[in-house]
């Protein structure tokens, strides 16, 4: 079962997530006689985590009276993102064929380059489930969208093979990397051979820009993330519709080249690039009172409006 973080009656909790309900993990912990962490915190809860057999053993037993009766509507719930302060939150740029060659690049063999990995700032980026996506005054004009699935670690790894890199993962979420197509800070200034570079992870940074959840898919019941269906709609219309089957670098290998040269943490997320659809190769933009809908297969859909 998917698990998830919500705030309910003035309690940030942990829970059993269904496409329009939650089931508190303490209650449901509570029936059973079975010991769990008094915490919102998710990753002792997933794969590599202390906890994760009694959840296991608790889910099994679950009867479906019990869910029914436990079950809290998502309309009387807040949802918060899966790892609320991870220590590194990563992304991939052009790790979709498709994506690179709608941008009028051309997509180089897995062979003769590598995943090209760029960071946001976790704390003013990451954005709860239902928040608003904020159009920023300083550059409004070319906000795009781009799905993507999301990685969270769960044990410390550093130098692992892309065999073996897969029992590292905790779990898979969704992210919206936001993207600011044609932020220009100080558009008379002088130009430096780097300043297009910049200015395209720069865009990358604005507040609100990293929406993610509404939940997390414990590693162990997605046993290939490669065979995921994805799809984002803005005001109902699809705009991206594709497969993680279409990554360049999969997950597995993606954790290896990281973990190569940068030791991962329990709750590190990796974002791991997104399929063609993006709104610049339509030259169709965000604005304020778009509602962003991202989905995943066996995940869920991120839904987050635009202000």
């Amino acid at each position: 079962m998917r698990l998830c973080r919500f705030q309910h009656a003035g309690a940030d909790q942990a829970g059993f997530y269904n496409d329009d309900s939650v089931i508190p993990l303490s209650q449901a912990a509570a029936a059973h006689g079975v010991e769990l962490p008094e915490s919102d915190c998710l990753l002792g809860l997933l794969p590599g985590g202390a906890s994760r057999d009694a959840v296991t053993k608790l889910q099994g037993e679950l009867t479906d009276d019990e869910k029914s009766s436990l079950s809290i509507p998502l309309a009387d719930v807040k949802l918060l993102v899966p790892v609320p302060s991870p220590s590194k939150l990563l992304l991939l740029a052009g790790n979709y064929s498709k994506h690179i060659e709608e941008g009028g690049g051309k997509a180089s063999e897995r062979e003769q380059t590598f995943p090209y990995v760029f960071m946001k700032p976790p704390q003013t980026t990451l954005t709860h489930p239902g928040d608003p996506v904020r159009i920023p005054e300083v550059s409004p004009d070319h906000i795009d969208w781009e799905l993507e699935l999301a990685v969270i670690i769960g044990r410390e790894c550093k130098g692992v093979s892309e065999a073996d890199a897969l029992n590292y993962v905790a779990g898979y979420t969704v992210i919206n990397d936001i993207s600011d197509r044609k932020f220009k800070p100080n558009p008379g200034r002088e130009e430096r051979d780097k300043d297009g570079f910049f200015d395209w992870l720069h865009g990358k940074w604005h507040d609100t820009f990293c929406p993610m959840g509404p939940c997390v898919l414990p590693a162990d019941e997605q046993a290939d993330p490669q065979t995921l269906d994805v799809k984002l709609c803005v005001n109902g219309e699809v705009e991206q519709d594709g497969s993680t089957a279409e990554m360049i670098f999969p997950v597995a290998a993606v954790v290896e080249f990281i973990s190569s040269f940068i030791t991962l943490m329990p709750g590190d997320v990796i974002s791991t690039g997104t399929t063609a659809g993006v709104g610049a190769a339509k030259n169709k933009y965000l604005k304020a009172g778009d509602l962003l809908e991202a989905q995943i297969e066996n995940i869920g859909v991120l839904r987050n409006p635009v202000e």
